[in-house]
């Protein structure tokens, strides 16, 4: 069991960061946040996998590959709004998952409002750009049997 690890795990689009709509994301990039990511986690004593990808499919298979782990901290992107496959996938699992989102989707289009991953994550944190990461990373640390 890899009860310190927490992977970290982006959808589409999510590799343009720093360039993709930064008035909407801002001019963080991934690397920036995945640098993020690590130092928080590590100020938790835990390890990251982080990963990326455009293909709904191989985000199935990140999902199931993080079985084991402390948690799952997921940016689906727009799949999100789109894949009962990733929802299935999340259930199956079994990994505590906490969806966030740098924007706040409620404060944009209609269709951003619904999300077919909230049901089965234990959390949803949205609206506060890279922070949200840590902040899901930090949720997951203190769910740790041995936290304080």
């Amino acid at each position: 069991m890899s009860d310190h690890v927490v992977h970290v795990l982006n959808g589409p689009n999510l590799n343009l960061l720093g360039t993709r709509e930064p008035g909407v994301y801002g001019t963080t990039t991934l690397a920036d946040i995945e640098a993020l990511c690590r130092n928080a986690a590590a100020t938790h004593g835990l390890d990251v996998v982080f990963r990326q990808t455009n293909h709904e499919g191989e985000l199935v298979e990140q999902i199931h590959a993080a079985r084991g782990a402390l948690g799952i901290v997921l940016n689906a992107g727009a799949y999100t709004h789109t894949s009962v496959a990733l929802r299935d996938a999340i259930g199956a699992a079994g990994v505590p998952t906490v969806e966030v989102h740098l924007s706040n989707v409620f404060a944009r289009e209609a269709f951003r409002h619904h999300s077919y991953l909230s049901p089965v994550a234990r959390g949803v944190i949205c609206g506060f750009g890279p922070q949200s990461y840590v902040l899901g990373i930090a949720a997951l640390a203190a769910t740790r049997p041995d936290a304080a």
